[in-house]
This record gives C-alpha cells, structure tokens and sequence, in this order.
C-alpha cells in the first residue's frame, strides 16, 4: 500500500535542517530537498510514471501471445483507471478550493458585519443613516 505525505510533513525539522545545511555546503542539494518539500507528490507522480514506463519496455514480450494479450488489456485498463483517479482528484481539490473560498468569504462577512456593529459606522467611515453626524 502506498503512502502519500501531505505538505505539513514534508517541512518537518530534519526536512529544515537537510535544506538548510545543503544551502550551506552545496546550494544544489538544498535546491533539491526544497523541490521535494515543495512538490515531492508531483516528483513522486512523474517518477512512478518513468519507471512504470522503464519496466514495460523492458519485458515487453513473455512469448506467449495470449498472456501478452492480456497484460497489454490489463495495462491499458490500469491506465485508464489512474486517468480516471487522477481526474477525480483534480475534481476534489478544486471543491476543496471552493469550499475554503466560501469558509473564508464567509469569515469576512462576519468579521465586517461585527465591525460594523461595534463601530457603528458603514464600511466607507461615513454614520449610517438617521445617526448624527
């Protein structure tokens, strides 16, 4: 089973020390372990498809032609199955997006309407309306 790390455990304390020390002694290797907290799933994606990729061209051929068959089927089905995955979760981020920008949207409203109340003023400084001036 494969585990995925999300971005809060890629800055832990030894990630930040790895970092910085690569900066310190050989800017690359700080570059590289930045890149990986900053976009090891996606790293992690491509390299999974290189080696998926690697290892078909490799043993292409078993010499039977039915088993061959069916593994090309087999592959080919995969491949739309990681397609599909792939698409409903580009789907689910961007619900998730959404669903931050209405809780955040949402947050403001309150915190202006609060502000208003305690202020007892309309957004541009001006007195409401009926209020003396």
């Amino acid at each position: 089973m494969k585990t995925t790390c999300n971005i809060q455990s890629r800055w832990s304390p030894v990630a930040i020390i790895l970092m910085v020390a690569g900066f310190i002694f050989a800017w690359p290797l700080g570059l590289a372990v930045l890149a990986y907290i900053l976009w090891g799933d996606r790293l992690q994606t491509a390299f999974d498809e290189l080696r998926y990729r690697w290892s078909s061209n490799r043993s292409a051929d078993s010499g039977n032609t039915a088993f061959d068959a069916y593994r090309e089927q087999e592959l080919r089905r995969l491949e739309e199955e990681r397609r599909k995955l792939d698409a409903m979760r580009a789907e689910f981020d961007g619900f998730m997006h959404e669903l931050r920008r209405a809780k955040d949207k949402e947050e403001f409203d309150r915190f202006m309407s609060q502000r208003e109340r305690r202020n007892g003023e309309g957004f541009d400084g001006a007195a409401p309306s009926g209020a003396p001036a």
